[in-house]
């Protein structure tokens, strides 16, 4: 394994840090370009990073937000990560800012996810900034070890696209379609930071580390030279 392992003694420290990466970040863009596109996770480990990045004064109206992966569910559904975006992200300075959903209600799932490429096409096609998680079986957006999709999801010469993700079979993750980013977007960001929680997640990020690249996100992101900052709290 490559790729340091930032520790800090307690969610708040954690949480502030990473927060305080983005913005400095994202601010940088918008003085440069005039605008900057920021993707980021669902799910309770970023809450507290969103609601303090929410307060950052970077000229929000012209950043545009989006998610690094989304349900195929439309906002109203409770496991629908646009809702934690907008009920926690997008609040106070943050609410000008412009939200690309990935969820669109297409007939199909890969439908969706081909309207979500076009959108981020457009706003301009590579992140200045992502914030990522990872879950305990170690995917990373919604490219899922054992995935019939992860081959493709984590092949680094593809352009960076937005691809549909079955759900899996015989009671494998994931429970329910999902659309994700591919891996080239992580590889074409200006900044990447996987925000880890507990002791349990840390061992499965350096297990992973060291695997197989072509069946192991964190693995490949290591190959694949993603601009990578690994932030760590062992609290929970």
């Amino acid at each position: 394994m490559t790729v340091e392992i930032e520790t800090f003694p307690s969610l708040e420290t954690w949480a502030q840090t990473i927060a305080g990466r983005l913005e400095e970040t994202l601010a940088a863009a918008v003085i440069r370009n005039g605008k900057a596109l920021f993707a980021g996770p669902g799910g309770s480990t970023p809450s507290p990073v969103y609601a303090r990045l929410a307060q950052a004064d970077i000229g929000w109206d012209r950043v545009s937000v989006t998610l690094v992966d989304e349900r195929y569910v439309p906002e109203s559904d409770p496991e629908s990560n646009a809702r934690l975006i907008r009920d926690v992200l997008l609040q106070g300075p943050a609410a000008r800012a412009t939200f690309i959903p990935l969820y669109h209600s297409e007939v199909t799932v890969d439908r969706a996810a081909a309207v979500a490429a076009r959108s981020l096409a457009e706003a301009g096609g590579r992140f200045d900034a992502v914030l990522l998680g990872m879950g305990e079986d170690g995917h990373i957006c919604s490219m899922f070890p054992g995935s019939p999709t992860l081959k493709t999801l984590l092949t680094p010469t593809l352009k960076p696209s937005v691809l549909g993700v079955p759900h899996g079979r015989d009671g494998a993750a994931p429970s329910l379609e999902r659309i994700s980013i591919t891996l080239p977007y992580l590889m074409s960001a200006g900044r990447v930071i996987l925000g880890l929680k507990g002791a349990a997640k840390r061992s499965v990020f350096e297990l992973d580390a060291d695997g197989d690249p072509a069946v192991q996100p964190i693995a490949a992101m290591i190959a694949a030279k993603v601009p990578l900052e690994v932030v760590w709290t062992e609290a929970s």
